[in-house]
């Protein structure tokens, strides 16, 4: 068993002035890996707090052996003018520090995160100061590192070079996340905070479902016979006992007690097992063509965001968008909404179609305001949701808000009941065509089941920029892949469809390109007649020193093979170059993208074999 670096029990915790955590016991071992788990407000920011030590309990223990260093991820980076990336990312370490282990931890942590040293905070995006917290936090290498919602603002690359940092990770890790994908393929241990209590599995999360379902599952059936056994001691205290008998009056004074508290639990059970649930959203009606880009070329910030650019957008497509940080996901979005417009070419929009947009950086909702004011009409505490006059405090009650919420500034909310008011908002009424632009950030996973069931019942036209591969396996048909400078690739199906497509790609590529390389070997190779059957292998010349009938007609061959294998490369790089060509035919794209370096390789070895044989 791995070693003991960190023990709470029977910690009480108490939030103005009542009890939050009563009786609440941990252990956290070397090297575990360690998903923290629970609805939003369960108390995950305090636990963590009290790891770190920056909480302290009001009862209870608390041990940190001697020697053990915790390390805490900022979900907030002031962005001071004028100081670099470096001086924030190792301003928290030793100035005895050699100048080889800062090199060493920028190369294993700064660089990959695709962060600067030398760049300034005040010039990084919100997703770049996250990076720089989370860069700041490893290269402190602390015994426990506590990261919250660290894959925020990462694309797939950068969240896939996380999930082997943190399974390599030497020390103990506790993650929260939204990310279910994330999660399951980094943790070996849960922590499930429940109504004020810590559950622990000795498992990862990918096992977290099934664990958990069959808590409640037990303590539903503990609920129901506990019900039955105070049936009877209901109907018998509820007939009367004699005031003298102090055994019966205390009895029935037990059998009220138990009913209340029955009450209680199963008042909380029922809190903790439902799920939000709306009605399904219905599209407004439409042309069955949304959209068709024309050779639509884009440029923006000196980068190439789309080259000649085509693709059709039907009615009913649900298209997932993935691809680097700054490749163009966003401003594709944004030309298809209009609010830019192509440098070259023609982007053509269907009749009626209205859009509904969630933009990860909240430009949809004002801060000053009310939750209220951001939802309704002026003077007015009622809203159109779908063609129904809903009052704010219900449909906001609809997305787990209290509805005394409804009167507070939006500047107060969090990251996430920011999202789920933003949700709120686009989802009153989505129209034919709904954008999401990282939907899921800081969500909490009983939001996401819903957002989750919301989408895969919407029966308009789906955009979705998001990096959460569970979500996107769950609800897209179709994926972009913008791989910058121009590219973008689509593929049939959701985000595991795209990874077996190139991984099937991949190998088949392989195949074929070392059967050509073996080709270009063998033809690379002199031909040495053999002992056996001289006629087995045509010779360069016989003995009177002129060239064999069968290599002189391999000559004569050549310089038409050449010509057609040179034809066929050109087809090819035309129907690469044409962006619309894998929406028309998929099956036509991945063997054009196959045959074509198989294609150059096999002329680069005929256009060798041709000059040596010219020689002589």
């Amino acid at each position: 068993m791995s070693d003991l670096v960190l023990s709470v029990e029977d910690a009480t915790v108490l939030i103005a002035g009542k009890t939050f955590f009563e009786e609440l016991g941990f252990h956290i071992h070397s090297g575990r890996k360690i998903a923290l788990v629970g609805k939003n407000g369960a108390g995950k920011t305090t636990l963590m707090n009290i790891i770190t030590g920056a909480r302290e309990i009001d009862g209870g223990t608390r041990f940190l052996y001697p020697g053990i260093t915790t390390g805490y991820m900022q979900q907030h980076v002031d962005p001071t003018p004028g100081k670099t990336v470096r001086d924030f990312v190792f301003e928290g370490l030793s100035s005895d520090l050699e100048e080889w282990d800062i090199d060493y931890r920028i190369d294993m942590v700064v660089a990959p995160l695709l962060l600067e040293p030398d760049d300034t905070l005040d010039m990084l995006s919100g997703g770049q100061l996250r990076r720089a917290a989370l860069a700041r936090s490893l290269v402190e290498q602390p015994d426990i590192l506590l990261l919250d919602e660290p894959t925020n603002h990462m694309d797939l690359e950068l969240i896939e070079w996380l999930e082997g940092y943190i399974k390599n990770y030497r020390g103990a890790v506790m993650v929260v996340s939204h990310d279910r994908q994330f999660l399951a393929n980094t943790t070996d241990r849960i922590f499930w905070l429940d109504r004020g209590q810590i559950k622990v599995a000795p498992k990862g999360f990918a096992y977290f479902e099934e664990w958990s379902q069959g808590l409640l599952e037990q303590e539903g059936r503990s609920l129901h016979n506990r019900s039955k056994r105070l049936e009877h001691e209901l109907e018998w205290a509820n007939r009367g006992v004699r005031a003298r008998v102090k055994r019966n009056v205390r009895r029935q004074s037990e059998a009220f007690t138990a009913r209340n508290q029955l009450e209680k639990d199963m008042k909380s059970y029922r809190r903790v097992t439902s799920k939000i649930a709306l009605p399904p959203i219905t599209a407004e009606e439409s042309s069955r063509n949304i959209a068709e880009f024309f050779k639509v070329s884009k440029t923006f910030d000196n980068k190439i965001i789309l080259d000649a650019f085509n693709m059709r957008i039907k009615k009913g497509d649900r298209i997932g968008i993935l691809g680097k940080n700054g490749a163009g996901k966003t401003t594709f979005l944004k030309l298809l909404t209009g609010e830019k417009i192509p440098d070259s070419g023609k982007i053509k929009k269907g009749k009626n179609v209205t859009y509904s947009v969630f933009d990860q950086k909240r430009e949809g909702i004002k801060n000053h305001k009310s939750l209220k004011d951001n939802l309704c009409a002026p003077d007015s505490d009622y809203l159109d949701v779908r063609g129904k006059s809903r009052h704010v405090c219900g449909y906001l009650k609809d997305f787990l808000f209290d509805p005394e919420d409804a009167w507070r500034s939006v500047s107060t909310l969090s990251g996430g009941q920011k999202n789920r008011l933003m949700l709120a908002k686009i989802l009153a009424n989505p129209g034919a065509m709904l954008i999401l632009d990282e939907p899921t950030n800081d969500l909490d996973m009983d939001t996401l089941d819903m957002l989750t069931d919301v989408l895969t019942s919407y029966q308009g036209t789906l955009f979705i920029v998001s990096h959460d591969r569970d979500f996107l396996d769950k609800i897209v048909k179709k994926t972009l892949i913008f791989e910058g400078n121009g590219q973008v690739e689509g593929i049939i199906g959701n985000y595991s469809d795209y990874l077996a497509f190139k991984k099937a790609q991949s190998a088949k590529m392989g195949r074929e390109m070392k059967d050509a390389l073996a080709l270009d070997d063998r033809m690379k190779t002199p031909v040495k007649s053999s002992t056996k059957d001289k006629s087995d292998a045509p010779s360069p010349s016989d003995k009177s020193g002129k060239m064999s009938y069968k290599i002189k007609r391999e000559l004569e061959m050549l310089p038409n093979k050449i010509k057609n294998l040179e034809k066929e490369i050109a087809l090819l790089e035309d129907q690469m170059n044409d962006s619309s060509f894998y929406m028309r035919d998929t099956d036509g794209f991945t063997q054009a993208s196959t045959q074509l370096p198989l294609a150059k390789v096999k002329l680069e070895a005929l256009e060798t074999r041709w000059l040596e044989l010219e020689e002589l």
